[in-house]
């Protein structure tokens, strides 16, 4: 790859290079530095350059039993040389595809639910906020359109994600305030604000409000003791419909199969991706509470139609991955691991805390943050993680993100914790 000047010297150079544009990156700044990841082997990335580094954020927060897993390659090959996939509109249905909506009905924390497939966490989002809508317009209470979001909030990048998003910088530019209207945010950690915005709305023109159960990209924020379960009473003595995001912490990223039971929320409807197939295969979803799903399944004439629906939705490959992923999860005892992974992340935090130019440590199951004070900055530590060999990902509040895969060993999450210790040293001594 090159950088090629094409514009007079005067003038600030137009940079060239390859073809595919980078996600979520300011384009100059990554242009000729970008990492090409072309193997991966268990918690580990290998790049083309020929550097072996520890995934310490299991890529997108996804990667939890690691890369490369045989079985899930394996899984992938047997469902396509059968079937790559069959699409689930009106009478038609794959076998993967109603399989997996049994599996994940049997582990949701929703009792009797149903599952809405499609493609990813962004595409869930989607589909919860307008499912939401759709309940509110149903029931005949057209003035419940607003949906509420917290601040520094992450939600994908969709519409409906853009527009209730609680970083900022993620909902700039478009020429509006919001792609899709009726939307406000609400504090991230202060239950009275949350009420205060309720009160000040109308909870007559309130369909729902969305919330991650630990913040990831908003700078990995546990919630406040009592917050989320304050949330939860306010929608039910408002009569709103509670969204849970559980995009990265579902299916054993908090040490419980669904953040819901660690932290005892009962919500009406659960959007999932990543963790479901550890990203084996682009797979999302939304769990569907009966007091949404009910009044669509009477049988008759008059029942509405919610017009969801998408070519890959039920993808039968990506099922077939799914399913095989979740008896890993389960055979392998990855969850329990989690709890215990928690336990050894967290002592090791409580010795980096003790540094000057650490203001703050966070963990909740197997994920981590850890925030600089101002004098140091996030970017360049990650950067010089990647030439101690780690991976770690800069966030907002100048967090430094530690999401491992669930396969890590406690010696190396220790090494881990330890090339952020040696990071931040190197930078303070300079």
């Amino acid at each position: 790859m090159t950088l090629t000047d094409t514009a007079p010297q005067s003038a600030p150079r137009l940079l060239d290079g390859p073809a595919l544009w980078p996600a979520q990156a300011h384009t100059p700044t990554v242009l000729g530095r970008q990492l090409v990841i072309e193997r991966g082997e268990g918690s580990y990335v290998f790049t083309s350059d020929g550097r072996r580094l520890f995934d310490g954020t299991a890529g997108l927060w996804h990667a939890n039993v690691g890369h490369s897993h045989p079985e899930l390659a394996e899984a992938a090959y047997e469902q396509m040389k059968q079937l790559e996939t069959y699409h689930i509109f009106g009478r038609f249905t794959n076998d993967k595809a109603l399989a997996l909506g049994e599996r994940l009905a049997d582990i949701s924390p929703i009792d009797r639910s149903k599952v809405i497939l499609n493609s990813g966490g962004s595409d869930a989002i989607d589909v919860a906020c307008k499912l939401a809508r759709r309940h509110w317009q149903r029931e005949g209470r057209s003035s419940k359109k607003v949906i509420l979001s917290r601040e520094f909030a992450y939600h994908g990048l969709h519409a409906y994600g853009t527009s209730i998003a609680g970083l900022e910088f993620n909902r700039e530019g478009y020429g509006t305030g919001s792609l899709v209207p009726e939307t406000a945010r609400v504090s991230f950690n202060d239950p009275e604000h949350v009420a205060a915005v309720v009160a000040q709305i109308g909870p007559e023109n309130i369909a729902a409000i969305v919330t991650e159960p630990v913040q990831g990209t908003g700078g990995v924020n546990p919630p406040a003791p009592g917050y989320l379960e304050t949330i939860q009473k306010i929608c039910r003595e408002n009569d709103i419909l509670l969204i849970l995001d559980e995009v990265i912490t579902g299916f054993g990223r908090m040490g419980t199969m669904f953040a819901a039971e660690r932290y005892r929320i009962e919500p009406d409807l659960v959007t999932f991706a990543k963790g479901v197939t550890s990203g084996y295969a682009p797979l999302g979803g939304v769990l569907v509470s009966p007091r949404v799903w009910e009044p669509f399944y009477i049988d008759s004439p008059d029942t509405p139609i919610f017009r969801h629906g998408a070519t890959y939705a039920g993808h039968a490959t990506a099922a077939a991955v799914a399913l095989r992923h979740l008896e890993i999860l389960e055979r392998d005892q990855l969850v329990p691991r989690v709890k215990e992974l928690e336990g050894v992340l967290r002592t090791e935090f409580d010795t980096l805390s003790q540094r000057a130019s650490v203001t703050d440590v966070r963990v909740a199951g197997l994920l981590g943050g850890v925030t600089l004070a101002d004098h140091l900055n996030a970017e360049q530590i990650c950067d010089d993680l990647i030439e101690l060999g780690y991976i770690a990902r800069p966030l907002r509040g100048n967090t430094v993100q530690v999401s491992p895969p669930f396969i890590i060993s406690d010696q190396e999450l220790s090494l881990f914790v330890g090339a952020i210790g040696q990071a931040i040293s190197e930078r303070e001594n300079q």
